[in-house]
Order: structure tokens, then sequence, then C-alpha cells
């Protein structure tokens, strides 16, 4: 349980930054005891492979702050950040951790089914994000980009760390994301339902003008 808990949380945070969760698998499991990658994944924490990262990392930071730049980027993101998603589950719900002393052999013997899990988490966390950004923009003027950016990559952090030491928290975390989503979701559609009316009120006056 606590593997698939750990899995999903990383999952999640590649959702929001493909980068951040596998540089902090890469960066606990080298310079910490708090997470041993198994030898499929070690190679995350490679010095040349943690510099890859940081440089991808920096740009995707950069990029996600700019109106109009950050939907591109979305778009970009969309095989990215699923990809990612599902490595950071394999790596992670595979892992020894301060939690998990065992992790269950399904998750190395198998390797497809939690890379699959984890691409699936991460595809609907980045669908949502990449939904939301530009009516958050628009409704902003393009203020919101770099306030909610900030606020994803802080939580993609804390969510990778939570993941690894403290992986019941996950369930919080889940939860209120899937509440939130659910608030964007009804936003949207009540925008949609409010531009048809309007549209719907203006139609007569422009055919009354033409005759």
């Amino acid at each position: 349980m606590l593997e698939l808990l750990t899995g999903t949380g990383l999952a999640t945070a590649a959702g929001l930054n493909a980068y951040i969760p596998l540089m902090v698998i890469g960066l606990l499991d080298r310079y910490t005891n708090l997470i041993n990658l198994p030898s499929a994944w070690s190679w995350l924490g490679n010095g040349w492979v943690l510099m890859i990262l940081a440089v991808l990392l920096a740009i995707e930071f950069v990029a996600d702050k700019v109106p109009v730049v950050d939907s591109v980027n979305d778009v970009v993101q969309t095989v990215v950040r699923p990809t990612a998603g599902g490595m950071a589950f394999a790596a992670g719900s595979g892992s020894e951790t301060v939690t998990v002393t065992d992790p269950s052999a399904l998750w190395t013997q198998k390797l497809w089914i939690p890379i699959a899990i984890g691409l699936l988490i991460a595809l609907t966390v980045h669908g949502t994000k990449a939904a939301a950004r530009p009516v958050m923009n628009a409704a902003s003027f393009g203020v919101a980009a770099p306030v909610v950016s900030t606020v994803e990559d802080g939580a993609s952090i804390g969510l990778a760390v939570v993941a690894i030491v403290m992986p019941f928290l996950v369930i919080i975390f889940v939860f209120v994301f899937f509440w939130w989503m659910l608030t964007v979701s009804r936003r949207r559609r009540r925008r949609r339902e409010q531009r048809a009316l309007s549209e719907n009120a203006q139609r007569p006056t422009g055919v009354a003008k033409r005759l």
C-alpha cells in the first residue's frame, strides 16, 4: 500500500512538473539514505543525469511562467510529463525508503505495470493543469501565470518529498487535487453557459438591425 502511495505521489508531482520528482529521487538517492533506487533506476542518481535534469528544469521553470508561452509549453509537455510520471512511479514504488524497507516485487519484476500506472496518473494531472491554465490567464489578464506556476512547482517539490518520507499524506493531496479539478471544471462549464446565453441574447438584435 505504501509503495502505491509513494508512486502515486511522485507521478502526480510529475504531472505538475516533469523534472522535479525525478531530480528529487536522484538527489535523495545520491546524497541521503532516504531512498535507495533499484538497479533498473540507479542511473537517476548519476551526476550527469542530474545536471541534464537541472537544465531542463530551468527551461521549464521560465517557460511555464510566461502567459501564452506556458500554454505552448503544456502542449510540448503532453508527452514529457506522462513519461516522467511513469518513470517516477516505477522508480519510487520499487525503491527502499525510510517508510518502505521491502517493496513489492511486482513493481520490479513487471516493470511495465508501474510505468503504465504512473503514465496515466501524470497524464490526468497534466491534462487538468493544461486545461485550467488558459482559463486562469484569461480571467487575470495573464497575471496568474507566474503565481500559479510557482505554486505548482512548490506543490511538486513538496509532494515528491512527502511521497518518499510520509507517503500516507499523499491521500490528502490527491483528495485536494481532485476537489480543485472539479471546481475548475464547474467554472469552465459555467463560463461556457454564460457565453452561450450572452450570444443567444444578442442574436435577435443583430437580426433586427439587418432588417
